[in-house]
C-alpha cells in the first residue's frame, strides 16, 4: 500500500523553501556540540504546559528551541497537533519556521492512534493504518523517524506476538518513505527492557528500532533497560524531573547513563525531555547544562594519559 500522494501533492509552491536532508543525510551539527559524542535536541513535551496554555504556539516551538536554548534539533509530539497530520499548510509553516531558524526536525512522537500490539487482528490493523499519516507527515517535515508505542491488552506473550506483527507491518509501510519506526519504553510490558529488546529482535526490520528513555521503566532497572535497548537505538530521551543543589538529576544518574550510551558506540542525538513540576525553561536549561558538563568530564577523563 503506497501513500505518496500526500508527500508529492502540493509541494511545488514551496519546494525551494522546504528542501531538507533525507534520512541518512548529515544534519548540521552545532559548533558547541562538535566535541561531544552526542548532540542535544529538545523534545516538545518539555514545554507541554506552555503549549497547552497557549503561552507558546505549536508552530513557534522550533523557534523557541533555537532562540531560548540555542538548540537546533527538535522532536515533535503529535498530541499538540493531533488533527494536522495531513494539513499541508500547517506542516509547511512548521517546516519553513524550522528551516528559517536552522533547526533540524528529527522525529514525531505519536500517541493515541490505537494499540499496535492489539491481539485483535482487525483492531491492530486499524491502529497500524492510523499511524500511516504520521509517517507521511514525518517525511514531509524531513524527520528520520516516528516514535510509537508497543501497547496492547493481554498476556506479555500475546502482546509481544501482536506487536511483532503490528510493528513489522508499519515498518514495511514506512520503508517506502525512508522513515524509521522507533519504540519507546513507555509503560506496561514495554517498560521491561528485556521484553522490548526481544520484541525488536523478533520484528527484525532494518528501520524498526528503539528510543530508550531514562525514565518510564517503573520497577525495572533503568540502567539495565537502557543498556538492553542501546543496540537498537536511533534516538534517546534524557528524562528529567528534579535536581539537587549541584545540578544533578535526583532520579537518574546521568553520568552512568552517558557511560552506557557511549560504550554502545552511540553518536546521535540525546533529547532533553523535562517533566518536572517546576519552571519548564529552567528545567530544560538545567538538563542541558548537566549533559554538557558530564560530556566534558567524560571527554577529559578519556583524554588523560595513562600513567
Amino acid at each position: 500500500m503506497k501513500r505518496r500522494n500526500f508527500v508529492q501533492t502540493g509541494i511545488g509552491l514551496t519546494a525551494a523553501v522546504l528542501a531538507a536532508p533525507l534520512l541518512g543525510g548529515s544534519p548540521r551539527i552545532p559548533a558547541a556540540e562538535k566535541n561531544r559524542f552526542f548532540k542535544i535536541s529538545l523534545a516538545q513535551w518539555s514545554l507541554h504546559r506552555q503549549l497547552r496554555s497557549g503561552a507558546l504556539k505549536v508552530l513557534d516551538f522550533p523557534i523557541k528551541a533555537k532562540k531560548s536554548f540555542s538548540i537546533d534539533a527538535v522532536e515533535y509530539v503529535n498530541q499538540f497537533f493531533p488533527d494536522k497530520a495531513r494539513d499541508r499548510k500547517f506542516l509547511a509553516d512548521m517546516k519553513i519556521r524550522a528551516k528559517d531558524h536552522g533547526v533540524n526536525s528529527l522525529l514525531i512522537m505519536v500517541d493515541a492512534e490505537g494499540d499496535l500490539g492489539n491481539p485483535d487482528k482487525n483492531e491492530r490493523q486499524q491502529a497500524v493504518e492510523n499511524h500511516f499519516q504520521w509517517v507521511e507527515a514525518a517525511k514531509f517535515l524531513g524527520c528520520h523517524s516516528i516514535r510509537v508505542n508497543a501497547s496492547g491488552q493481554g498476556t506479555s506473550e500475546e502482546v509481544s506476538r501482536a506487536s511483532t506483527q503490528g510493528l513489522r507491518s508499519l515498518a514495511e509501510f514506512a520503508q517506502d518513505f525512508d522513515i524509521n519506526i522507533l519504540v519507546e519504553n513507555h509503560g506496561s510490558y514495554s517498560s521491561n527492557g528485556l521484553w522490548l529488546s526481544q520484541l525488536l529482535r523478533e520484528v527484525d526490520m532494518p528501520n524498526c528500532g528503539s528510543l530508550p528513555d531514562f525514565g518510564n521503566f517503573g520497577d525495572y532497572d533503568r540502567y539495565l533497560g537502557v543498556q538492553q535497548l542501546m543496540p537498537f537505538a536511533r534516538g534517546i530521551s534524557a528524562k528529567s524531573f528534579s535536581f539537587d543543589k549541584e545540578g544533578n538529576e535526583v532520579n537518574t544518574d546521568f553520568a552512568r547513563m552517558l557511560r552506557i550510551i557511549r560504550s554502545a558506540g552511540y553518536q546521535g542525538y540525546i533529547g532533553i525531555e523535562y517533566e518536572g513540576s517546576g519552571d519548564e525553561e529552567w528545567g530544560i536549561r538545567t538538563t542541558q547544562q548537566l549533559l554538557r558538563s558530564l560530556s566534558q568530564q567524560q571527554e577529559s577523563s578519556l583524554a588523560r594519559p595513562v600513567s
